[in-house]
């Protein structure tokens, strides 16, 4: 697609140049003619109409294929949305409790594939975390187990249901999300957080936002709850950005929590604060955890670590450090390095 935009662009602006330098070499030779004495100026002038009511036609005719052509491109954009295949499924959804089982899942990207053959289960009341380096694909595991994309291969079921066969609004209605990407609106701190949960109170809302400890900064801000923050939050920091849309996932109380560096944003005195908050929030609920900072998943009841895509080891803390030469235990040493560093 990229490479017909840039063809054509390159046929027209070679047409146009080409026509340019006709007009131009008229010119030219008029001139040298005119000087050697063979023509007039009337004759020369007589030529540069014609050539202009020659050239006049053929310039329009270029512009008209390089929005013809433009067109077929803008069109076979507009085809490729058209004919991507919508997520549908059953508006229902009564799962036989909420335990996460990734069946040998595989998924990839138009660059290459990112999980493959993925098995683990998430139990119901249990944190199961998820670490490893970057690209591993963690967060891609969070956002199939939420079926924000579907999978390659394989299958994941919440409560015994293949997620593939629910609509994703009636599934979405389970879960509560905390990703690094806040998506805030244009609108004031309280209806941002009201998204949580259609229809709560004044009171549920600023319950739910005490609890992420928003209170700090809506007090500071000109008209407190009622303060419109900008499109995406831009009136607000990183940190307070993450804390609205913590204090959504507590005000929505949903049976699974799906945290993708949920404090990550967030300065070490209000990290551990927000913590606090979120172990009432992750009580006796299906926890997906993902985390670079082996001391936020050293309380999971699971750790899974993924390596390549793949699964290279799970277990309980306990089990992975037992575990000579394991991947979660190198993890574990080198940051217990680094936070020794010093400048």
């Amino acid at each position: 697609m990229i490479k017909g935009e840039l063809a054509t662009g390159i046929f027209v602006n070679a047409a146009s140049v080409i026509m340019r330098l006709g007009v131009a070499t008229t010119i030219l030779t008029g001139a040298n003619l005119i000087l050697s004495g063979q023509v007039d100026f009337m004759t020369l002038f007589m030529f540069l109409l014609v050539i202009t009511r020659v050239y006049a036609p053929f310039d329009q005719s270029l512009a008209l294929i390089a929005e013809v052509f433009m067109s077929e491109v803008s069109a076979e954009r507009l085809m490729e949305i058209y004919d991507t295949k919508s997520a549908g499924g059953k508006s229902e959804f009564k799962p036989n409790g909420h335990d996460i089982v990734f069946d040998n899942v595989s998924f990839s990207y138009s660059d290459g594939k990112v999980l493959d053959g993925v098995s683990f289960t998430a139990k119901e009341g249990e944190v199961t975390a998820l670490v490893g380096e970057s690209g591993s694909g963690k967060s891609t595991c969070a956002r199939l187990a939420a079926r924000l994309w579907d999978a390659d291969s394989g299958k994941i079921t919440v409560g015994g249901i293949d997620i593939d066969t629910i609509e994703p609004e009636t599934l979405l209605t389970d879960y509560s999300m905390v990703f690094q990407d806040v998506v805030l609106f244009d609108d004031t701190v309280m209806e941002n957080i009201r998204l949580g949960k259609h229809g709560a109170t004044d009171e549920e809302v600023m319950q739910a936002a005490r609890d992420a400890k928003c209170d700090e900064f809506v007090q500071k801000l000109a008209d407190g709850y009622n303060t419109k923050i900008g499109e995406n939050g831009t009136k607000l920091s990183g940190g307070e950005r993450q804390r609205i849309s913590i204090a959504r996932a507590l005000l929505k109380n949903a049976p699974i929590v799906l945290l993708d560096e949920a404090t990550a944003s967030l300065d070490v005195e209000n990290e551990s604060k927000v913590q606090s908050a979120l172990s009432r929030l992750l009580k006796g609920k299906t926890v997906l955890v993902i985390a670079h900072r082996m001391r936020t998943v050293e309380n999971a009841d699971k750790i899974v670590v993924l390596k390549d895509g793949k699964v290279a080891e799970q277990g309980s803390p306990s089990q992975l450090k037992a575990k000579e030469g394991s991947l979660f235990v190198k993890m574990h040493d080198l940051q217990a390095k680094e936070a020794k560093w010093s400048v």
